[in-house]
C-alpha cells in the first residue's frame, strides 16, 4: 500500500504549477450550463459530506454552480451506482472512501459497479489512519498493543472490537490484528461512532476508528490509546506509538477520501477537474479545514491515485477471503 508518507512526496513531485493556469480558465463555459453535483454515499453532517462541502465551496473556477448531493444507502454503494450511469463530462463526481473501491470489490459477491471499469480516478482529498484503543473493561495496567493481545489471549470472551461499520478497512484491521498474534477477535459494527459510547460504558474491550473519531475521547482520559495505524505517529497523539513501533506492521492502513468521475470522461476533463481539487487542497484554508477534522490534506496525479487505488485493492483481498466474512446485505 501507499502510506501516507508517499502520498505527500507524490503531491511535492507532482507540483501545482503546471495545472494552475489551466485552472484558472476553467468556468460554466467548460461544464456546461448545468449544476455540476458531487455525490456523497453518505448523510449530511458527516466527515466526508463536510469534506465535500468544503472542496466545492474553494472550486467556484471550475463551476460557479456547485453542490453536493447526498445519496446515502448501502454503506456508501447507492451514490456510486448513480455515478456509474451519470453523464461522462465532469458535471457529475463523487468523493468516496477507500473501502468503497478497494474493499468492497472483494467483500461483496455482486457490485452494480466495477471499481476498475465504471470510473475514473481523480484524486485523492485528504487521508488519515486509525487509532486502536481500549476502555474501562480492559484493566489499567494493558498499556501498549502487545499487553492488549496477551489480554485478548488470556480473556477471550472477552476479546472484543467495535468499529463505525462490517467490510470496511476499520473491521479488517481487527481481523488482520487477530490473525498475526492467534486469537478469536469479536467484531461489532456500529454503522457509525457509537461504539465509543459502549467502549466508554465497558461494554466492549476496544475499538477501531478514524483517529479523529476516538481522539476527545483519549484526551479527557475516558479511553486508552494503544497504537495508531499510518506510516508516522500522529502529531495529534505524539506520544502513541504506530502500529510498526509497537511489532504489528502489518496492522497500517491509511484511509482515504478521493474523487472520481465516470468512465470515459475525457482526459482533458479529468485532468482540468484534477488541477482545480488540487488547487483547492492547497489553501490554508482547507488544510485547516482539514485540520479541524483531524485528517490530512493530501493531493496526487490521476496516475498516481490509480496507483494508490490498485495497492489497496491488492492488500486487502487476501485479507478479506482469509476472513470468511460473508456480508448479510
Amino acid at each position: 500500500m501507499i502510506t501516507k508518507r508517499q502520498l505527500l512526496s507524490l503531491t511535492c513531485a507532482g507540483g501545482l504549477t503546471s495545472v494552475l493556469p489551466d485552472v484558472m480558465r476553467t468556468a460554466d463555459a467548460q461544464t456546461g450550463h448545468n449544476v455540476t453535483r458531487m455525490l456523497v454515499g453518505f448523510g449530511a453532517g458527516g466527515a466526508i459530506d463536510v469534506v465535500a462541502r468544503m472542496l466545492v465551496d474553494g472550486m467556484k473556477n471550475y463551476s460557479s454552480s456547485f453542490i453536493v448531493d447526498n445519496r446515502p444507502g448501502a454503506g456508501g454503494r447507492l451514490a456510486l451506482s448513480a455515478l456509474k450511469s451519470s453523464p461522462a463530462d465532469g458535471t457529475v463526481m463523487i468523493l468516496t472512501p477507500a473501502s468503497m473501491v478497494a474493499v468492497f470489490p472483494h467483500v461483496y459477491k455482486t457490485l452494480s459497479y466495477d471499481a476498475f471499469k465504471d470510473f475514473t480516478p481523480v484524486t485523492t482529498v485528504c487521508s488519515f489512519p486509525f487509532l486502536i484503543t481500549v476502555g474501562p473493561m480492559v484493566p489499567a495496567e494493558v498499556r501498549t498493543l502487545a499487553d492488549f493481545v496477551k489480554w485478548c489471549l488470556a480473556n477471550p470472551k472477552q476479546a472484543t472490537y467495535g468499529t463505525a461499520a462490517a467490510g470496511s478497512m476499520l473491521h479488517f484491521t481487527g481481523v488482520t490484528l487477530a490473525k498475526e498474534s492467534g486469537f478469536e477477535f469479536v467484531h461489532l459494527p456500529y454503522g457509525g461512532p457509537n461504539g465509543i459510547q459502549d467502549l466508554l460504558g465497558g461494554r466492549i474491550a476496544a475499538t477501531i476508528y478514524p483517529i479523529g473519531t476516538a481522539l476527545p475521547h483519549v484526551q479527557s482520559g475516558g479511553i486508552r490509546a494503544l497504537a495508531t495505524t499510518g506510516a508516522q505517529r500522529s502529531p495529534l497523539l505524539a506520544d502513541v506509538p504506530t502500529v510498526r513501533e509497537a511489532g504489528y506492521p502489518a496492522l497500517e492502513a491509511v484511509e482515504w477520501f478521493g474523487v472520481f468521475v465516470p468512465a470515459n470522461t475525457p482526459a482533458e476533463t479529468v485532468n482540468r477537474l484534477n488541477g482545480a481539487i488540487r488547487a483547492v487542497v492547497s489553501t490554508d484554508a482547507f488544510k485547516t479545514g482539514m485540520a479541524k477534522l483531524s485528517v490530512d490534506a493530501v493531493s496526487v496525479t490521476p496516475a498516481e491515485f490509480a496507483q494508490l487505488i490498485k495497492s489497496d485493492f491488492d492488500r486487502w483481498g487476501p485479507i478479506v477471503q482469509a476472513s470468511g466474512f460473508s456480508p448479510e446485505d
